[in-house]
C-alpha cells in the first residue's frame, strides 16, 4: 500500500472563538476530505500536489470555521491502479473517518471508488475523471462529476476541427476506460459534423513513453487530423515525438482532445503554438479567475492551477457549503444527503462562476475553445492561450436525456 500523506488543516485559526469551538468538538465531528490522485505517474502535474493545495485553499476560503467546523485534508496516490485506489478508499472510509474523496483522476479509479462510496454512503467528487460514463449508465447517487468529461471535449474540439476542414481522423488512444470513451465520443462528434474516422492505434497505459510505432500508423492513414485520446504526460510525449516525425510538414494536424496549461508548459510554446484545445478554466479568463490564482500562486509557484486543479477547489468549496448547511453530524451520517443538498444548491465560485449540478451528477458550466499562443505573443509566465470561442453551460455537456443515467426520472 502506498504511503498516505496526512496534514490537518484547521480552517480559520485567526478567528479565536470559532477555532476554539472547532477544537472542542469530538473526533467524530471532524470532516475529512481525501485527495485521491496521481502523485508519482503521468498525471502528477495535472493533479497531484497542486490539487492538494487547491483543496486546502477551498477549506480556507469556505469560512466554515465561523460555524465551528474542523476540516482535515489528507492525500493518497492511486498509481493509476483501481485495486490500489480501492484499498486506499476502503481504509479511509472504514478506519480513518474520511467523508469525501475528490479528484479520482483516472476514470477506472473513479468508477471503482464510486461504487464503494455508494456502498459506504460516502461522497465522491470526481473532479479529475473524464469518462462520460460517470454520468451515463454507470452514474451513482453518491458521485458528482465536477470539471469536464469526454463528451464535452469531443464536442468542443472535434466538431470545431471538422468545421475548420479537418474532416478525416485517426486516433492514438490510451488503452483504458478514459481513452476508449474519449475516442468513442469524439468519433461520434466528428461523424455528426460530417467527418469520417479512418482508424485508431491503442497504446498500453500506463507505462508507454515511445510513441513512434503509433505515430507511424497515424502517418500511414493519411488522415488530416490525428486525434490524441490521451492526457497529461502521454499527450506531451506524443506531441513532441510527432514534431520530430514531421507530421505537420506532411499536412497532418494534431488535435489535443484533453489538454491543460500544465501540458503546454511542459511542451513549450515553440512546439505547441497553434494547437486548438478546450478547457473549462484558465487563470487569465476574467477578474475572478485571476483573483483565485493570486490566492494560490505562492503555494504552488512552479505549477500554476489548471482546469483539474480548479475543479478540485470548486468541488471542495461547494461540498463544504453543503456540510455547513447540514451540520457536521448529519453530513458524516449520510453522504447521500450531502450530495442531494449539493444538487439543490446553486454553485458559484471564482473558478467557474455560477453553475448547477444536474440529477445525473453532472456539474455544468461554460466550456471554452482556445488557441495556443506563439512565443512572441506570450506576455509572461503561463500566458499561453488566446480565446477563440465559448460554449454555454447548457450546451457544453451531453443532454440529460441522452446519457442513460438511472437517476434521471423519465
Amino acid at each position: 500500500m502506498p504511503p498516505i500523506g496526512r496534514r490537518p488543516l484547521l480552517a480559520g485559526l485567526a478567528a479565536a472563538p470559532a477555532a476554539g469551538r472547532a477544537w472542542a468538538q469530538p473526533r467524530e465531528a471532524t470532516i475529512r476530505i481525501a485527495v485521491l490522485a496521481d502523485f508519482s505517474g503521468p498525471y502528477r502535474d495535472t493533479s497531484g500536489p497542486t490539487s492538494v493545495v487547491c483543496a486546502r485553499q477551498a477549506v480556507e476560503d469556505s469560512g466554515v470555521a465561523a460555524r465551528g467546523l474542523k476540516v482535515e485534508v489528507i492525500q493518497g496516490d492511486h498509481q493509476n491502479k483501481p485495486d490500489i485506489a480501492l484499498s486506499l478508499a476502503r481504509r479511509w472510509f472504514d478506519q480513518d473517518g474520511v467523508d469525501m474523496i475528490c479528484e479520482s483522476n483516472n476514470s477506472a479509479v473513479a468508477l471503482a471508488v464510486g461504487t464503494l462510496a455508494r456502498e459506504k454512503d460516502k461522497v465522491q467528487l470526481a473532479s479529475g475523471a473524464a469518462s462520460s460514463a460517470l454520468t451515463g449508465e454507470q452514474c451513482s447517487s453518491n458521485t458528482i462529476q465536477w470539471t469536464y468529461d469526454t463528451w464535452m471535449f469531443a464536442k468542443t474540439v472535434g466538431s470545431a476541427t471538422v468545421r475548420a476542414g479537418g474532416d478525416s481522423w485517426y486516433f492514438i488512444t490510451a488503452d483504458y476506460g478514459f481513452g476508449h470513451q474519449l475516442e468513442r465520443d469524439t468519433s461520434r462528434a466528428v461523424q455528426a459534423a460530417g467527418g469520417k474516422v479512418l482508424g485508431a492505434a491503442r497504446f498500453p497505459f500506463p507505462g508507454t513513453t515511445d510513441f513512434s510505432a503509433f505515430l507511424l500508423q497515424a502517418q500511414a492513414s493519411r488522415a488530416k487530423v490525428v486525434g490524441l485520446a490521451t492526457a497529461a504526460a502521454d499527450t506531451v510525449n506524443c506531441i513532441k515525438q510527432a514534431r520530430e516525425f514531421g507530421l505537420a510538414k506532411r499536412g497532418q494536424k494534431l488535435a489535443g482532445l484533453v489538454m491543460f496549461t500544465t501540458d503546454i508548459h511542459a511542451i513549450g510554446l515553440e512546439a505547441a503554438q497553434g494547437l486548438f484545445l478546450s478547457e473549462v478554466f484558465y487563470w487569465d479568463l476574467n477578474d475572478r479567475t485571476r483573483a483565485f490564482l493570486d490566492r494560490v500562486k505562492a503555494k504552488t509557484p512552479q505549477n500554476w492551477p489548471n482546469q483539474e486543479h480548479a475543479g478540485t477547489y470548486s468541488a471542495c468549496l461547494h461540498y463544504l457549503k453543503a456540510v455547513a448547511d447540514l451540520g457536521a453530524a448529519r453530513a458524516k451520517a449520510s453522504g447521500l444527503e450531502v450530495v442531494q443538498r449539493m444538487k439543490a444548491m446553486p454553485t458559484d465560485d471564482d473558478c467557474f462562476g455560477p453553475g448547477r449540478i444536474r440529477e445525473d451528477g453532472r456539474k455544468i458550466h461554460p466550456a471554452y475553445l482556445f488557441e495556443v499562443k506563439a512565443p512572441a505573443e506570450s506576455r509572461g509566465p503561463w500566458d499561453y492561450y488566446k480565446p477563440v470561442g465559448s460554449v454555454p453551460a447548457e450546451e457544453a455537456f451531453r443532454p440529460l436525456s441522452e446519457g442513460g443515467c438511472p437517476l434521471v426520472r423519465g
